[in-house]
Parts: structure tokens; sequence; C-alpha cells
């Protein structure tokens, strides 16, 4: 039997799925597209649902377009729009929040608050970033101060933060893995690119509880 590779490219806007022979040509392939919420000026959300729903009808419509049924799938691959930020419910999978887009503007003045506290060289040496609200650590901080109940609930470990990728993988693998690699760690503003692993350093900055994370 033929073996294939699916590749999902979750993006800003859609979710394209590609089916790929043991050749690496494509033998298959299905887009669907999502909302854009916008619920003032400069805040931009996706529903994680919506997200979801689209990564399995272009599994389906990309699957169906190669003639191949998933038992041929050897491996799949993930890309994704990496600071795109979900808060979820470990035991239903349901997020607490509509995921805060990388391109939200909403924590900008914690980042100002945080510059002028003198945090940003601190975050440069340890993440190679800017203090800037495009990255995930500040919409954590906030999903985690603005949903009521979660900020206590993530400290229990009841609750689950992860990029898309996590967000996707964790569905996929019907809640058995809670992972991320470095290139989607690396732009949450928490990652220290020494150790490969989250900062309690940073994590202390932000009042994140490690607990929330998913293993790097």
């Amino acid at each position: 039997m033929t073996r294939h590779i699916l590749a999902i490219d979750q993006g800003t806007t859609g979710t394209t799925v590609l089916v790929l022979d043991e050749q690496l040509s494509i033998r298959g392939r299905h887009t669907e597209e999502f909302a854009q919420i916008y619920p003032r000026p400069g805040w931009v959300e996706h529903e994680p649902a919506a997200i979801l729903a689209s990564v399995q009808a272009a599994l389906r419509g990309a699957l169906a377009a190669a003639g191949v049924g998933a038992e041929s799938i050897a491996g799949i691959g993930i890309t994704n729009q990496r600071e795109t930020t979900v808060l979820w419910d470990r035991a239903t999978g349901a997020a607490v929040h509509n995921a805060i887009v990388w391109q939200c503007r909403r924590t900008a003045d914690r980042c100002a608050e945080l510059k002028k506290g003198g945090y940003e060289p601190l975050f440069r040496d340890r993440t190679g970033l800017v203090l800037d609200a495009y990255f995930s650590g500040t919409k954590l901080e906030w999903l985690l101060d603005h949903v009521e109940g979660a900020r206590a609930r993530a400290e229990k470990g009841q609750l689950a933060f992860g990029t898309i990728d996590t967000f996707l993988v964790w569905h996929l693998t019907g809640g058995a893995a809670h992972v991320t690699d470095a290139s989607n760690a690396s732009r949450t503003l928490m990652m220290d690119l020494q150790t490969g692993d989250w900062s309690d350093e940073l994590l202390a900055v932000l009042r994140v509880p490690r607990e929330v994370l998913p293993a790097v």
C-alpha cells in the first residue's frame, strides 16, 4: 500500500491540507476558510472551534480529493499561525475564550508598562524578541486575568495553553499530547533560547503558571 503524508497549513484566514505521496507529489488538496472576529478596533479573534472544524473539513476534503483513506497516512506535518493564543479546558477540550490572534493589539499597553518597568532587556536576552503585543506571552496573561476563574483554574492544572500547533495536536490525539516545538515556543516571549525550555524568570514577570504550558 502506498503511504502518504498529510501537510496541514493552518493560517490566519483558513486551513489548507495537502496529501503527498512517497515521491512528495501532491495527490489531494483542500482549503476551508473561517470567520475573523473584531470585537473592537485593534482586536482580532478566532473561534477555536471554527479553526478545528476547518482543519477537520480540510482533512476530509484532501483525502477525498486524493482518493485515499486515513489508513494510508504515515505521518502529519503542521505549519501554523504561530503567535495566536488559545486557552482551553483539559477535561473537555473546549476553549474558555476566543483565540487571540497574532495581529491583535489589546496588550500593547501592558507591553509598554513592562518596558517602562525595565523588563525589555530581560525579555530580549532570554528570547531574542522585542516586548510587543504581537507575541503570545501577554496574550496569555490577558486571558488569565480577564476570563473569570481562569487564573485559579490554570494554577490547579485544569487549563491548557497553546499556540495553534499545540491546540491541533491536542485534539488530533484526543488530548493525549500537550506539546509544542521550539519554532512555536520561541514566539511566545516565554521560552529561553539557551535552554530550549520555558523561562521561570519570564513566567514570573507575566504571572503565568507553568502548569498551563505544553512540553517543548
